[in-house]
């Protein structure tokens, strides 16, 4: 990534300076060479982080090893400290496999400096500590990369959640829709059976293998979105549409005033359409009144056109005022999926000056799945 990039090249003069400036080094220029070789390994630690880890750790272990071979006491610069990075990195992008193995190649530099210290110390010194505080940072490195690796991973769950749930919600929509239509044919070809008793027998066949058909049809709907409810009980209110918006005005309060307008052709939309119009209002409507601060307005306005239909929810609030509007930002997730299963799609975001607009599109026709 570009700021990993920019990170190495602006690590590459502080460690100069510091082997120029800093007088306690030894091997300065050593150390300094050291350093160098060390940063490209911060290129790679996402992709490969054990790899990153060995090269870094297994240079500093042979360093380690010859300055005490040599009975020199050599501790580099102190901006080696970016490799801290790396134990952060193989727990955040690594595998449980991958971390085991890089924890022991960590503890051997670790291991080796100490000895050497407690080869240079003087008798008043303690070099033990200095091993356990160095192994204490590592680890705290290495929990905060597997935090922020579990804080993901509970997010990117949260979101399959709402997608899941949001489908199961619409699929519920779609079996109201279609059961009533398959119901009219069952009863349809049942009285058909009976008036072309008279008629000739393909006809009553043809009504025969109707009836069968949309008997079965209906019977393994419902069984599909029982399944899908996970044991709930069924919706029997009425489902909602675009005509029910203008009902969101009355719900809400003083404060802020929501303006509905209905524009342009609205009649003859799909069942699934006028309820995803009306949930993705709804949803809008909900999030301004909780988010948006110091909000004194609230417009809706649906636009029926030739081939779609338009809904635009816009607020008057502060600009940027809270983030997404959801606590969690999972609600504006649940919309777009919607209007993608639609067919459709759904932006969010502040306005240049004030507020916040959810504008979304969906196909009057079929489409999306």
């Amino acid at each position: 990534m570009w700021r990993d990039w920019v990170l190495v090249f602006g690590l590459v003069p502080v460690a100069v300076l510091e082997g120029v400036l800093n007088e306690d080094l030894v091997w300065r220029g050593f150390s300094v060479v050291v350093a160098l070789a060390l940063l490209p390994t911060l290129l790679w630690r996402r992709t490969h982080p054990l790899a990153a880890v060995v090269v870094a750790f297994g240079m500093l272990t042979i360093v380690d090893a010859a300055s005490l071979a040599v009975g020199v006491d050599w501790r580099g610069l102190s901006t080696n400290i970016f490799v801290l990075l790396l134990p952060y990195a193989l727990f955040r992008w690594g595998s449980g496999r991958q971390a085991v193995i890089g924890l022991a190649v960590m503890s051997i530099p670790l291991l080796l400096s100490g000895f050497d210290q407690q080869i240079h110390a003087s008798a008043d010194a303690i070099p033990a500590s200095n091993i356990v505080v160095g192994g204490l940072v590592e680890l705290v490195a290495a929990a905060l990369g597997a935090s922020v690796r579990y804080q993901d991973k509970a997010r990117a769950r949260g979101m399959d959640q709402v997608k899941l749930l949001e489908r199961e919600q619409l699929a519920r929509e779609l079996h109201d829709t279609v059961a009533h239509h398959v119901s009219a044919i069952a009863i349809r070809a049942q009285a058909g059976r009976v008036v072309a008793s008279a008629d000739p027998v393909a006809a009553l066949d043809a009504l025969v293998v109707i009836e069968e058909e949309a008997s079965r049809t209906l019977a393994e709907m419902r069984a599909m979105v029982g399944a899908l409810r996970q044991g709930t009980e069924a919706d029997l209110a009425p489902q909602r549409g675009v005509a029910d918006i203008e009902r969101l005005t009355n719900s809400r309060g003083d404060r802020p005033h929501v303006d509905v307008e209905l524009s342009g052709d609205l009649d003859g939309l799909r069942p699934s359409v006028d309820a995803a119009l009306y949930r993705l209002a709804q949803e809008s409507i909900t999030n301004a009144v909780r988010h948006a601060r110091h909000a004194t307005r609230i417009r809706v306005s649906v636009r029926g056109e030739t081939d779609c239909v338009q809904l635009t929810v816009g607020d008057d609030g502060d600009a940027g005022a809270g983030g997404p509007r959801s606590s969690t930002g999972f609600g504006l997730i649940g919309m777009a999926e919607r209007a993608k299963l639609l067919g459709g799609t759904l932006e969010a975001g502040p306005n240049r000056n004030r507020g916040w607009t959810v504008h979304a599109v969906l196909p009057r026709g079929s489409g999306g799945s």
